[in-house]
């Protein structure tokens, strides 16, 4: 089995891996950018989720993968402030998706300041804890927790969330 990550951004590739080798322990994975067809800074649930799903598809398609995942962050506006949000997909040979979304966070009015003056959320974080590439190690939700979650570990809960379609397939009509 081949299984194709749309991210080569190594805290996304290991959740992935991490998760997914538990269900397809001899599975090959294969870590590929490629394009989200959304802002690089995704507003809203609904385009961060076109985002994660864009990237499954295409990466599964462009290395005729078993399966394609795709992981995805953007932001929301709430009655509350700027939060955080996250998506992940999951798509199959025969274009069944799995989804699953989450990691809401709620953002310091410093960071979402930056974000509404058009950063890029790792960009905004990276400035907040003079931190160079937050991204691609703890994220937002390291710094803001201090320590107590991270990335990695808020997209393995969501790769989880995604890949249970797949562990019930005779359960879902699409």
């Amino acid at each position: 089995m081949k299984i194709a990550i749309g991210s080569t951004n190594p805290t996304k590739v290991r959740a992935a891996r991490n998760v997914l080798r538990k269900i397809y322990p001899r599975a090959e994975f294969i870590a590929r950018e490629v394009s989200s067809g959304v802002p690089k800074q995704p507003h809203g649930d609904k385009q961060t989720r076109r985002g994660a799903v864009n990237r499954a598809r295409r990466v599964r398609e462009a290395l005729r993968a078993d399966l394609g995942v795709g992981l995805e962050a953007g932001i929301i506006e709430t009655e509350y402030g700027m939060m955080t949000c996250a998506w992940v997909a999951i798509v199959d040979q025969s274009g069944r998706v799995g989804i699953g979304g989450s990691t809401n966070m709620l953002l310091p009015d410093e960071v979402a300041a930056r974000l509404k003056a058009g950063d890029e959320l790792g960009e905004a974080m990276d400035a907040f804890a003079n931190i160079e590439n937050v991204k691609h190690k703890m994220g937002a939700i390291g710094i803001l927790t201090r320590g107590l979650s991270n990335r990695q570990r808020a997209y393995e809960q969501i790769v989880k969330l995604a890949v249970a379609r797949f562990l019930w397939k005779d359960k879902y009509k699409k």
